[in-house]
């Protein structure tokens, strides 16, 4: 009898990861879970609320017992592995890094990259396994040599933006078992199987953010410099707390009065400590026609080839998560670098974000937005 194929699945506390796990067992696999703690809230001072309030501080013990319970009634063991180095040193550094640069960064996108699929990967091949599994919504054809990261079928739920820097190496063990289906269809076998968290609440904000106060978890790390706020032609019309807590396109929080449109942050002079706003939300200043990308990453290799032999390639973009398609062309610039053109136009291409690249369903790769222009004109982004 042939032996079972062994899958480590991040056993998160949440409903995708507790279907992902039930559907393998159900298609034959031998199933464990491992949760990951990826971030020490009273380490690294940044809890907001009462310290003695177990439902204030302590929502990632919460969602390990919630793992713990989901493991007790699939009937598989459940591993707890501790990466908070790893996410210190890999991730939320590079996080700081950026927004002391005051650029926009996916945090997501690096853990992804760096601890869901490197460092869990790891620890899961001590375990013999032979696959790993994530709750993610997204597909994967395993073809051969090759490897292959298609949309999920729930286009409002589909996870492939986050996951546009992996590598082959690191999809070779990858599983998305729900990624073939909708999120009404996952909390349903949940709920005809009696898993705890069928009904549980979505997770939402950065991962080790959560639902706290963004700006106010950001100054606990990087202090405030007060500035002002200036319209294009130079006209002062509020005080920011910093630039760095304010992202291209934003409008809550500016605090700004008077009559007319509401207020958008459009730019940042960073010199100068200023944060270039303006009225309305269709303004020409946040739209950009292209951007130049680093930190490339291609998964499709007959697109890297095209790419390497200076073609210009029509493909989709993203420029952030759930944002409809963009028809792009694109091209090598130099060995650092691709120039990615939308002619069509987008609005609020950020610096620090991620451009992710797609061929129809099929994920072809992406790279971190560093410079956004309209025409010849370098944004102030």
């Amino acid at each position: 009898m042939e032996k079972k194929k062994k899958v480590i699945v991040g056993l998160s506390g949440g409903v995708d990861s507790a279907v992902s796990a039930l559907l393998l067992k159900e298609q034959g696999y031998e199933v464990e879970g491992m949760f990951m703690r990826n971030w020490d809230s009273f380490m690294n001072n940044d809890v907001l609320g009462n310290p003695n309030d177990f439902n204030d501080v302590c929502p990632q013990e919460k969602d390990y017992m919630d793992a713990l319970k989901t493991a007790e009634i699939l009937g598989i063991k459940l591993h707890r592995v501790d990466f908070v180095d790893e996410y210190w040193n890999n991730v939320f550094s590079y996080f700081l890094d950026e927004y002391k640069h005051y650029r926009t960064p996916n945090p997501d996108i690096l853990c992804n990259k760096e601890i869901k699929f490197k460092c869990f990967l790891k620890e899961a091949e001590k375990l013999g396994c032979d696959y790993i599994a994530m709750g993610h919504y997204a597909r994967i054809i395993h073809d051969g040599n090759k490897h292959h990261l298609l949309k999920g079928i729930d286009k409002n739920k589909d996870q492939t933006y986050f996951l546009c820097q992996l590598s082959q190496s690191q999809i070779e063990k990858a599983l998305f078992p729900i990624g073939d289906l909708e999120k009404k269809e996952v909390r349903k076998i949940a709920a005809d199987n009696n898993i705890n968290v069928a009904n549980k609440k979505d997770s939402t904000g950065v991962c080790f953010i959560g639902e706290r106060n963004f700006k106010e978890f950001l100054k606990n790390y990087l202090p405030a410099k007060e500035g002002l706020m200036k319209t294009l032609d130079g006209k002062v019309v509020g005080k920011h707390d910093g630039i760095m807590y304010y992202t291209i396109g934003q409008r809550h929080g500016l605090a700004i009065g008077g009559p007319g449109d509401a207020w958008f942050v459009i730019g940042k002079i960073a010199k100068e400590n200023v944060l270039l706003v303006g009225q309305g939300d269709d303004q020409e200043y946040l739209y950009s026609n292209r951007c130049l990308i680093n930190r490339i990453n291609i998964l499709e290799e007959d697109i890297k080839d095209k790419l390497d032999n200076n073609e210009t390639v029509k493909l989709a973009a993203k420029f952030r998560y759930r944002q409809a398609d963009v028809e792009v062309w694109v091209k090598k610039f130099n060995d650092e670098y691709l120039e990615v053109s939308y002619p069509s136009k987008s609005r609020a291409v950020t610096p620090g974000q991620e451009c992710a690249l797609y061929l129809g369903d099929y994920l072809v790769g992406g790279g971190t937005i560093d410079k956004v222009y309209m025409n010849d004109d370098l944004r102030k982004y």
